[in-house]
C-alpha cells in the first residue's frame, strides 16, 4: 500500500523489454548525465511511451518499490553489449521490488514527452491523468525539501576513509621498495615547500 507521504519518481520507461528487465531483474537504469537530481526515493512510476503499443501507450500501468541504488558503468549492466557507444558511461541501477500495476492506468492525454519528474502518493492514489501528479504551490516546496532530505540522508557516495600503512600501499601500487618510496615523498614534500 502506497502512503501519501511517498516520494515518487515519474520515470519514462523506453521499451517493453526494459519494463520486462524491471520486472523481472528488479532494476531500472538511468543515464548519470541525465539522470533526476535525486534517486532515492519510494517509488517509480513508469511512464510508457509510444513503443508500447496503441493500447498501453502514453500512460503510466506499473511502479515499483525502490530498494536502493548504486553507480556503474552501462556495460555492466547490458553485459551482452559490451561494444556498445556508451558502455563506458556511468548509470544509477536503482534496485527494485516487484512491480504492482495499477488499478486503473493514469493516462497522458495532453502531455507525451515525459523523462522525469517527481510527485507524492497522495497525489498518484487520486490521479486520472498524468497532469494530475504534478505537485504545485505551497505543496511543491513541501516536496522539494522532502527530496532535498533525503538527499542528505542517502548519500552513500563519499570518500572512505581507510588507514592503510605506508608499507601495505606500496605492496598494493606495485612499489618495490616502501622505504625508497617514503624517501621520495619526503624529498618531494622538502622541494615543495623550500621551492
Amino acid at each position: 500500500m502506497i502512503l501519501p507521504s511517498a516520494l515518487i519518481l515519474v520515470a519514462y520507461i523506453p521499451t517493453p523489454r526494459d519494463l520486462e528487465i524491471a520486472r523481472m531483474l528488479g532494476w531500472y537504469r538511468i543515464p548519470l548525465t541525465t539522470a533526476p537530481k535525486v534517486v532515492a526515493v519510494d517509488y517509480l512510476a513508469f511512464y510508457q511511451p509510444a513503443s508500447f503499443g496503441d493500447t498501453h501507450q502514453w500512460m503510466i500501468e506499473y511502479l515499483a518499490p525502490v530498494r536502493g541504488h548504486e553507480l556503474v558503468t552501462r556495460a555492466e549492466l547490458l553485459r551482452d553489449a559490451p561494444d556498445h557507444p556508451r558502455a563506458g558511461e556511468e548509470y544509477f541501477k536503482l534496485q527494485l521490488g516487484p512491480l504492482e500495476k495499477l488499478t486503473e492506468p493514469i493516462r497522458a492525454e495532453r502531455w507525451k514527452r515525459i523523462t522525469f519528474f517527481y510527485t507524492t502518493g497522495e497525489y498518484l492514489l487520486k490521479a486520472k491523468t498524468i497532469h494530475d501528479l504534478v505537485v504545485h504551490n505551497e505543496e511543491r516546496k513541501l516536496l522539494w525539501r522532502a527530496l532535498r532530505e533525503r538527499a542528505k540522508s542517502n548519500c552513500v557516495y563519499g570518500i572512505p576513509e581507510v588507514d592503510i600503512s605506508p608499507e601495505i600501499l606500496a605492496i598494493v601500487l606495485g612499489i618495490k621498495d616502501a622505504r625508497e618510496a617514503n624517501e621520495e615523498d619526503a624529498n618531494g614534500e622538502r622541494e615543495t615547500a623550500d621551492g
